[in-house]
């Protein structure tokens, strides 16, 4: 969608930079001190940028434009993390290595439904009582790599930045109909990967992690009500007007559900409201403060991607920066790049001149944001309960050289190769 944007200065793009820089950096270099001040930083570099928008600019239609998609973002993201936090499931046996690739491809499937928020948020304490008597840290980084990222790839509502995109105009089942076989061919390889694994361990039978409470005695599903309120959620996601009123729709849901629930259903989830309190005010500070950066890229992208950039320029760059910064704002950026080197007027014309492109952000947006802690919101969530249950987790840089460059990084080089190396 184009704005009529003045041209901001190049020093506004400055707490952009540093609210990123912060997010990738401070929770590991000073982890305290960032839980206890992240929402001072976000919220103070986004009132910055507030302000030069409203007194230096006097540019209120991007200030309208990016509340609503703020808006819009929260409540979906919120609102399946409150209604999948109503829904219990027990299980029953041993994680076994088969068992536990077909749960992992349920929770591949389920997240195009629940979103991979929701559905990482529904199935990990699952996951983790299913394999309780041998539980690793590659157990929670495949879950990662495959519930909380990869598979949320088919519908908007499966990954923040493509429901930025369906809000920028890209078609519901625009998604689905091109990213399948990138889909399906990523997590079948990381599920081949996992099985290995997985097989390899069980038979060094590896001393198991002793369980942090006692088995389940059967499989069962509690909070079925939430299933009503989750067909809400998903209902409203396909509606357009009057304004606002699918945000309503989704916060009403997410109300409904949370007070309808029972008590020891949330009590066995461990369900509280800190993750999404910190994705809320996160996400308000990066919304505000890349107004300027995405305006600029959308001035300037010709001098930077060229005047034909591949489809494979957009799937790295977007790939790159999910990995380093978060998926969301990233896609954001390179969509909002295309647009300014295409000069296309609008999302249908983009679709049609350069769906390629759009693919490759598409994909890269989503597949990437696997590779850290900090390239997808549930990623945070799920290591946060994973260190609860005190399970020992890798490091930021013992992630990435332990498992995304070895494991994740040939499934993103052979997606390139096969669908947009030319």
């Amino acid at each position: 969608m184009h704005l009529d944007i003045p041209a901001p200065h190049p020093l506004s793009l400055l707490p952009f930079g540093l609210l990123l820089g912060a997010m990738a950096l401070a929770p590991v270099l000073a982890h305290g001190w960032w839980l206890r001040h992240y929402a001072k930083v976000a919220l103070g570099l986004g009132a910055i940028t507030l302000v030069y928008y409203i007194f230096g600019l006097h540019a209120w239609a991007p200030l309208g434009h990016t509340l609503h998609e703020y808006v819009s973002f929260v409540t979906l993201v919120g609102g399946l993390y409150v209604v999948s936090g109503g829904i219990h499931l027990g299980v029953k046996g041993r994680g076994r290595p088969l068992l536990n690739v077909a749960f992992l491809l349920i929770g591949a499937v389920l997240a195009n439904v629940l979103g991979t928020t929701g559905a990482a948020m529904l199935l990990i304490r699952p996951w983790i009582r299913l394999n309780q008597d041998r539980i690793h840290a590659y157990h929670i980084v495949f879950f990662i790599f495959i519930v909380a990222n990869f598979g949320g790839c088919l519908t908007p509502i499966g990954d923040p930045p493509l429901f930025l995109g369906y809000l920028q105009g890209v078609p519901f089942w625009w998604v689905l109909e091109h990213c399948w076989p990138m889909w399906l061919l990523g997590v079948t390889l990381l599920l081949v990967i996992f099985y290995a694994l997985d097989r390899y361990h069980e038979q060094r039978a590896a001393p198991p992690i002793p369980a942090s409470r006692p088995a389940a005695g059967g499989w069962r599903f509690e909070g079925r009500a939430n299933v009503f309120f989750l067909l809400v959620l998903l209902g409203a996601v396909f509606v357009n007007h009057p304004p606002f009123l699918r945000e309503g729709l989704m916060l009403a849901a997410a109300v409904g559900s949370y007070f309808t629930t029972q008590k020891s259903v949330h009590a066995a989830n461990g369900f509280n409201f800190h993750p999404i309190e910190e994705v809320a005010i996160l996400f308000a500070g990066i919304f505000a403060t890349m107004m300027p950066a995405l305006a600029w890229l959308q001035l300037h992208a010709p001098e930077v991607l060229g005047q034909a950039p591949s489809p494979g320029v957009f799937y790295w760059g977007t790939g790159l920066l999910s990995s380093l910064l978060d998926n969301a704002p990233t896609y954001l950026a390179f969509f909002s790049s295309l647009t300014g080197v295409t000069g296309a007027p609008d999302t249908a014309a983009l679709l049609q001149s350069h769906a390629a492109a759009v693919l490759g952000i598409s994909v890269g947006a989503v597949f990437f944001g696997a590779a850290t802690y900090i390239g997808n919101g549930p990623n945070f969530m799920v290591k946060a309960i994973a260190d609860q249950e005190k399970i020992p987790m890798p490091s930021f840089v013992e992630l990435i050289w332990k498992y995304s460059l070895p494991c994740l990084l040939p499934v993103l080089l052979l997606v390139w190769s096969i669908f947009f190396r030319t």
